[in-house]
């Protein structure tokens, strides 16, 4: 897989408050899905306002569209970018056994979380206006174990786990026709190949873990995905799917 896709557009800036804010601010003047990389970032932000750590050198890019589909299917899209994180991450590496994917849109490297995805949409009626598929790499640092939530996956780095030294440009030229072959497989087949190939690269997959929604938790086997992409536990009160979590180890 090599060559920028040719329906893309692709906009680097030296710096901006944060590439999701700048998609929210483009999206309705799009006319093609536009990848927007930029080399620092002054608010940079993770799933429910967390801070992001974004040092120089590691990778924090949004890619907007302006999709068709209904809230749910749109949605389905961070399994998208996963697939597309884990295929650039082999490509660059050539070591597909170091790498996993954690429910529901993290990457991990030898255990540690190497990469995250957080998807930000606006609509009304039913439809989706626009979605921001933002993706933070640690290519060249990772932040420190206090930086993050308790319990949390430790964070690691591309480059001191692999030793693979990469700009946040050449990344993106890796991502970028990976996401595409992604996104046509899922225009054109729907879901189920995207949960398949998202599933033979799960971490922890067959194993007990802890997904904590709000303020109760909830503890059992990781069994599956469903055709929604929810997570499937097996609880001590049964089989139970889950639309949104932090899942612990």
């Amino acid at each position: 897989m090599s060559g920028w896709p040719v329906t893309y557009a692709k906009r680097v800036l030296p710096q901006v408050d944060s590439t999701n804010q700048e998609a929210a601010r483009i999206a309705p003047d799009l006319t093609q899905p536009t990848w927007i990389l930029a080399l620092h970032q002054t608010a940079a932000r993770g799933r429910r306002g967390r801070p992001w750590a974004n040092p120089a050198g590691n990778f924090a890019a949004t890619l907007v569209m302006r999709p068709a589909e209904s809230p749910d299917k749109v949605a389905l899209r961070s399994f998208v970018a996963a697939l597309a994180l884990h295929e650039a991450f082999v490509q660059c590496t050539g070591r597909p056994e170091a790498f996993g994917l954690k429910w529901p849109n993290d990457v991990l490297l030898n255990g540690g979380k190497v990469a995250g995805i957080l998807l930000e949409s606006s609509g009304q009626h039913g439809a989706v206006s626009y979605l921001a598929l933002g993706i933070g790499v640690n290519l060249k640092e990772a932040p420190s174990a206090a930086q993050v939530e308790e319990r949390a996956v430790r964070p690691v780095s591309l480059l001191s786990e692999t030793g693979v030294a990469v700009t946040p440009e050449e990344f993106l030229d890796l991502l970028a026709p990976a996401y595409a072959a992604y996104e046509e497989q899922f225009r054109t087949y729907g879901f189920a190949p995207i949960r398949e190939a998202w599933l033979a690269r799960a971490a922890r997959l067959g194993e007990v873990i802890t997904a904590r929604t709000g303020t109760s938790e909830r503890v059992g086997t990781f069994e599956t995905l469903d055709d929604q992409g929810n997570l499937v536990l097996k609880t001590a009160q049964g089989r139970e799917a889950i639309p949104a979590a932090d899942v612990f180890f």
